[in-house]
């Protein structure tokens, strides 16, 4: 049994390696996405302007006055102070070529004040100049950047997904086979005290052996945290497809729109016939029934399911906690019908285990020491990738310099004919 496991560890791990080596180091920056972002374009981020901020709606129709071709799609509702507003635009559908019209664009800053926009810029473009470098970073680290294929972009994040599912189990497998083998006649005490030099670094034991005590120790180490980050990467790339409809089979579930609606194909949007001014006066009026005291945060349309969502939460409240101090009503973008909410911490036990699969993915959860150790997490990922292939590299060598030897062994053995 050992054997196969070694085995099935030595091809799983290289199956895995180059896609987690991409996923942990760019999960490593990504935890800082925000603030590398607004570091790296100033010019984007910070406003210019001093004075009393125009009406957020207002700037919204300015964005979709300066180009027919879009719909803002997501917004916060509240200026940030000294920051330009950002406001998510999705393409229309261009009527001449039945698909939605190439923008270059998805994410306009506008000056708060003047109304002017300052900055325009494509989420996730393959790109390493400064405007697009996280985006970039942040998409790669899901959907490695695979391009639209059959009316669909999600091939990378299948992908993704189905790695991290290896991943999880590949995770077991390297547990197993660090354990020594138990005799009957081994008591506990002693068994433990064989698998204790597998949580240690050797030194001063050469290359081959700090290569390897590496992999394992720290792979011992950090299991835990390993398991965590392999079931929510799974969780989160195949959530529609596999980790939701298994949970609903498994433990009840309240299900939600973006459930139990089937999504049009990417160049068939629906287009909303409900303005965001009546959205928000249902939702308000909604809220306050309901007793929730806090203000609009940001809004969204959803225009392949056809949903709004109107999330509710102070300021700087939906990053530091990964979305597990907000609130959410969804509407229908036809009828402008309440349709579903979500409400952290609350619901059957499978609901609060699906909310917290992002938070605990990224961190945040913890807020600043869980990014932390997410950082230090993606690092580790990628060095136990990197010494996974060089100790399977250097055997697999061994193996050939063996084998050569015991053929010339054999030559030079064998009668002259």
């Amino acid at each position: 049994m050992r054997a196969l496991l070694v085995v099935l560890h030595r091809w799983f791990g290289l199956f895995i390696a180059g896609f987690l080596i991409i996923a942990g180091l760019t999960g490593a920056l990504i935890s800082w996405d925000h603030e590398l972002d607004e570091w790296l374009n100033p010019h984007l981020f910070k406003s210019q302007s001093q004075g009393e901020p125009l009406p957020m709606l207002s700037l919204v129709d300015r964005v979709e006055a300066a180009d027919p071709r879009v719909r803002a799609s997501f917004f916060a509702t509240q200026p940030e102070p000294g920051h330009n507003t950002e406001i998510w635009v999705d393409a229309l559908k261009n009527p001449d070529t039945g698909k939605r019209y190439d923008l270059g664009y998805d994410h306009v800053f506008v000056d708060p004040v003047t109304g002017e926009i300052v900055g325009k810029r494509e989420w996730g473009k393959i790109s390493l100049h400064p405007e697009h470098l996280m985006s970039f970073l942040y998409k790669l680290h899901f959907s490695l950047h695979l391009p639209e294929w059959k009316g669909t972009d999600r091939w990378g994040v299948w992908l993704m997904g189905i790695a991290a599912l290896v991943w999880l189990f590949d995770t077991f497998i390297a547990m197993a086979i660090t354990l020594p083998r138990k005799r009957r006649t081994t008591s506990r005490k002693r068994w433990l005290q064989r698998w204790k030099p597998a949580w240690k670094i050797r030194g001063g034991a050469g290359a081959y052996k700090l290569n390897f005590d590496l992999h394992r120790a720290v792979g011992l180490w950090v299991f835990g945290l390993l398991l965590m980050l392999a079931f929510t990467s799974f969780s989160l790339n195949l959530y529609r497809e596999v980790f939701y409809p298994i949970m609903s089979t498994v433990s009840e579930t309240t299900p939600g729109p973006f459930e139990t609606r089937t999504p049009t194909a990417l160049h068939d949007p629906v287009e909303p016939q409900v303005a965001w001014p009546t959205l928000f006066n249902k939702a308000r009026a909604e809220a306050d029934t309901r007793g929730w005291q806090e203000p609009i945060g940001d809004t969204f349309y959803s225009d392949n399911f056809a949903v709004f969502g109107v999330r509710f939460y102070y300021p700087g409240e939906d990053h530091d906690s990964g979305g597990m101090k907000v609130k959410s009503l969804y509407y229908d973008g036809k009828n402008g019908t309440l349709i579903g909410d979500e409400v952290p911490w609350t619901g059957t036990a499978a609901d609060v285990f699906n909310q917290l699969q992002f938070p605990l993915h990224s961190g945040r959860i913890a807020g600043l020491p869980g990014r932390i150790i997410i950082s230090f997490m993606g690092i580790a990922v990628a060095m136990l990738s990197i010494t996974g292939v060089v100790i399977w590299w250097k055997k697999r060598k061994a193996r050939a310099t063996s084998r050569r030897r015991r053929e010339d062994s054999i030559a030079a053995t064998a009668p002259n004919t």
